[in-house]
């Protein structure tokens, strides 16, 4: 007897779809395969280019990663690496690059090959923590440098009429990170009068001809809640003391700095480029 024809039809479709969904997980599989090959030899290329000990972390945004590869154009490739040694000063700086509008054909990606490769823009932020700045001239001098935000109203009055949150916000909510300046709390030990005695500096981070400066403003005892006023003789005197400045060759990217941010612990700078070549980056050391 002839089987019915739907049952025929039913065994069709399945096989079909079983044939699509294994064909389907060829394809991804082998375009994430593809896209960990290109982001394993960027890595090691940037690792030679940013001169760093260890390969940084290479993410290629976008699915799939094929039709980029193969047009050479990548919208959005992030690189990330920690514990960066810049100089006997820095050696655990934490740097963060952002690259849009990638122009780099596939078989340069394939040969390792990074002289074609451009980039339109870089947003970089490299971030310094408490530790690096503390073996920062004079602030070497203190011991125990702790870093943390304070609104730029109480570094300059010594009042703060806002809320505690000194997180600054564009007019849609988020976050502003490239602000030309910020508050920063400082504080640890110094030897006054012959007595370690643990003082807080309020001061402003401010960008100044491409430098990064801190610039104290008041010292007390305390904390922002309880505040001890230090008399103007150990103000004249120990204010210098955290007078801090960074320039753009101490920094993994020679870049000009475009904002700084204040964290609980760290410093965050933020600096950008265009149209430059991956080749070309203008990394310390070239």
């Amino acid at each position: 007897m002839e089987q019915p024809a739907p049952r025929r039809k039913g065994r069709r479709a399945r096989r079909l779809i079983i044939i699509f969904v294994v064909l389907a997980a060829i394809l991804v599989g082998a375009d994430f395969g593809m896209a960990a090959f290109a982001e394993h030899e960027i890595s090691q290329k940037a690792r030679e280019q940013l001169k760093l000990t260890d390969d940084p972390s290479v993410s290629i945004k976008g699915f799939p990663f094929l039709t980029q590869a193969l047009g050479g154009d990548y919208g959005h490739i992030s690189v990330y690496a920690s514990g960066v040694p810049v100089n006997d000063k820095l050696r655990d700086v934490e740097l963060n690059a952002e690259l849009y509008d990638v122009i780099a054909p596939l078989s340069d990606v394939l040969n390792g090959n990074t002289k074609s490769i451009t980039i339109g823009k870089l947003d970089g932020q490299v971030t310094l923590k408490a530790s690096d700045i503390a073996r920062i001239a004079p602030l070497d001098k203190i011991e125990n440098l702790r870093i943390d935000p304070s609104s730029e109203e109480y570094v300059e009055t010594g009042v703060d009429t806002k809320k505690k949150d000194t997180t600054t916000t564009n007019a849609d909510g988020s976050e502003v990170t490239d602000d030309a300046k910020a508050g920063v709390r400082m504080s640890g030990e110094l030897q006054i009068a012959g007595q370690k005695v643990e003082i807080f500096c309020f001061a402003m981070i401010e960008l100044k001809d491409g430098a990064i400066t801190f610039a104290p403003k008041r010292l007390q005892y305390g904390n922002d809640k309880e505040t001890t006023v230090v008399e103007d003789i150990v103000q004249a005197k120990f204010l210098k003391s955290f007078e801090a400045t960074v320039k753009p060759g101490d920094l993994p990217f020679q870049v000009k700095p475009t904002g700084v941010k204040v964290n609980p612990g760290s410093v965050t700078i933020k600096g950008e480029m265009r149209d430059v070549t991956f080749a070309g980056l203008p990394v310390k050391g070239k």
